[in-house]
């Protein structure tokens, strides 16, 4: 009798807590789960977030930008990456931080870190920190979907604004010919332009898009390639020859005397400050009739 009450009152417990789980099913199905799991948590630990920054800090933010938007060296932006949104606790992150990469069809190159395992979880827990907190940002309002038109711009007055501002280096003939059809979308259109980015030049035109470095050292050799990396303390570039080249910026033997960086799209940076939305939408407006 003992021994049928105790097996009474762990059948009741499993029931009762199957029957509690079926309930959890069912309101979980109710709601849609976040597409990526780095929007499916809130953020990690605070200290771990705290150390990630410092280290996103001294090593990320000179490519990948202080808001994870992009620098000034070319790195994508991270809010938006596949590997850091499909990330769940560095497992994606991480080999991309000890490995590098070579991105396909030119642009900058990320150059391998030797970071302890603990430190790229704490950069990756400091990424989903960022993109957790600006998840809402920029989202669309609830409700039906909302077609935009972006073609609100003057094609003729984008054409003059072409002709003063762009056509020392592009031609609507030559590297822009067909641009509107190289572009998937208005808004793609008009990023990639206002960016100098991608579409100015035909995919193979990988020239047009790399940045270059000469480093002069303190007994006059001359090292020139593409450039990998710049910041305070140290300046790296791939020659001609495949060569990897990196030297110390600060107290280091041999001395870097200068660094003369060949920017393709300094022209394009330049331009940011002065440009109006006017001048964007028309430029557009007349980039969208080179099909």
């Amino acid at each position: 009798r003992h021994y049928g009450a105790i097996i009474k009152g762990v059948t009741v417990r499993i029931l009762l807590g199957c029957f509690l789980s079926a309930l959890g099913l069912v309101a979980a199905a109710g709601q849609a789960p976040a597409p990526f799991p780095a929007q499916q948590r809130p953020p990690g630990d605070p200290g771990v977030i705290a150390r990630g920054n410092a280290l996103y800090s001294l090593y990320c933010r000179s490519c990948h930008g202080v808001d994870l938007r992009g620098g000034d060296l070319g790195g994508p932006n991270l809010l938006r990456s596949p590997i850091v949104l499909n990330d769940r606790a560095g497992e994606s992150v991480g080999p991309v931080i000890r490995d590098g990469r070579v991105p396909q069809g030119g642009g900058t190159a990320m150059p391998p870190l030797v970071l302890p395992d603990n430190d790229m979880k704490a950069v990756a827990e400091y990424l989903h920190s960022v993109v957790f907190t600006a998840q809402p940002q920029g989202a669309p309002p609830v409700g039906a979907k909302v077609e935009l038109n972006l073609l609100v711009g003057n094609a003729r007055a984008g054409a003059r604004y072409f002709q003063s501002e762009c056509a020392a280096c592009h031609s609507p003939t030559g590297d822009l010919a067909g641009i509107a059809t190289r572009s998937e979308s208005t808004e793609q259109l008009q990023n990639s332009w206002v960016v100098g980015r991608r579409l100015a030049g035909p995919p193979t035109d990988t020239v047009r898009r790399t940045v270059r470095a000469t480093v002069v050292l303190a007994g006059g050799e001359r090292i020139s390639g593409r450039l990998v990396r710049l910041d305070d303390f140290v300046v790296s570039v791939t020659t001609d020859a495949g060569e990897y080249r990196s030297f110390t910026r600060r107290a280091a033997v041999p001395r870097v005397v200068s660094i003369d960086v060949q920017d393709p799209l300094a022209a394009h940076r330049a331009l940011w400050p002065k440009l109006s939305n006017k001048n964007m939408h028309d430029v557009t407006a007349y980039l969208a009739t080179l099909k």
